[in-house]
């Protein structure tokens, strides 16, 4: 790797209130972090996931 190359662990935006986690490459993954950190899972999206596997994840649809 070059010096300016870098790794995205993990990609968390902030859309309308909600932690949308886009990218989520960490060992133990970083949702159950927020949740222990008294996010609720109803303000969490699973961006990753497509639309219609939401539903399953029991975190936000959108």
């Amino acid at each position: 790797m070059e010096s300016n190359d870098y790794i995205v662990v993990f990609h968390l935006d902030i859309i309308e209130g909600k932690i949308w986690v886009q990218r989520d490459d960490t060992e133990d993954g970083i949702t159950p972090e927020l949740v222990e950190a008294g996010i609720p899972k109803d303000r969490i999206v699973l961006g990753f996931h497509l639309p219609d596997v939401r539903p399953y994840t029991g975190f936000a649809l959108t």
